[in-house]
């Protein structure tokens, strides 16, 4: 399965070890899923973990927030948008997202943002909530 998660998700993660995001990031590290992104969208968390308005209210230290990074850009699959989209015009990052995800053939995007949540899906992939993920990896686990 493969996801772009939206840097809003992950923010939240490395902000809140105890949230839906910070799950869906360990079930990442597990290999439950493969997150997908592009060189915009890494170069966006990069900046925004970085940030001083960001970093004060991290739960992780600097070490932890560099090996993240550097994890992520080792396992993460690392996409080059050939469209260039403008559906979200208001924020123009959220249309970051979108490319990523049409250029993936992605099966999911994972998003706390109410601009792209409120499209419901782009090109027949669905756009969902951090707990509507988990939802659904806890479904697709294998039953005893």
């Amino acid at each position: 399965m493969e996801v772009v998660l939206d840097t809003n998700v992950v923010i939240s993660a490395t902000i809140n070890p105890k949230g839906p995001p910070a799950e869906i990031i360990r079930r990442w590290r597990a290999q439950s899923f493969t997150w997908v992104s592009s060189a915009d969208l890494f170069t966006e968390l990069k900046r925004i973990v970085h940030s001083p308005e960001i970093k004060r209210f991290l739960a992780w230290d600097e070490d932890e927030v560099v090996d993240f990074l550097a994890t992520v850009s080792q396992i993460a699959r690392i996409v080059t948008p050939a469209r260039t989209l403008h559906l979200i015009p208001s924020d123009p990052a959220d249309n970051r997202v979108l490319e990523a995800a049409i250029e993936a053939g992605a099966d999911y995007i994972v998003s706390g943002d109410k601009a792209l949540l409120s499209l419901g899906a782009c090109e027949g992939i669905p756009v969902i909530t951090p707990v509507g993920f988990l939802s659904i990896l806890q479904s697709s686990l294998p039953q005893d």
